[in-house]
């Protein structure tokens, strides 16, 4: 998948470039995700964004004007994405729901989880989306709901 990563700091670099493993196209940049920064998710499928990054509805527009249709936040919490907006424009979620959210694991996580989207498949226990048809709902903290 192509995919551009933002507030990337150096450590996060060095394991998201080894746990990928060439597999998928990534474009890894130190700035946050903006207005001013959209041009860098141009012609890429999935952002991954910190937990620093506001996704809110317009911005989320403007996502999905461009072609995004994944979303992967490397924190366990989704309180900075507009989840329902994200739903109602199509756009998947998946965060990183381990208790171990060092930057070795998040990375792994990340990589996976854009593994099972280019397969096509849902991503378990990451899953944030409110239309998935995943019994694997959550919160904004990130905890499993029924």
């Amino acid at each position: 998948m192509k995919a551009t990563a933002y507030s990337i700091n150096v450590d996060e670099k060095e394991h998201l470039v080894r746990s990928n493993a060439k597999t998928h196209d990534l474009t890894l940049i130190s700035n946050a995700l903006n207005a001013s920064t959209l041009p860098y998710c141009a012609g890429k499928t999935v952002i991954i964004v910190s937990g620093t990054d506001v996704l809110g509805k317009s911005l989320l527009i403007s996502l999905k004007q461009m072609g995004v249709k994944h979303v992967i936040t490397r924190s366990k919490s989704t309180a900075h994405i507009d989840l329902a907006s994200a739903a109602e424009l199509g756009i998947k979620v998946a965060n990183n729901p381990s208790d171990d959210q060092s930057i070795e694991n998040t990375a792994k996580q990340t990589i996976h989880n854009l593994d099972l989207w280019e397969a096509g498949r849902c991503v378990g226990r990451a899953c944030c989306c409110h239309d998935c048809n995943s019994t694997n709902k959550r919160d904004t903290e990130g905890n499993l709901t029924k």
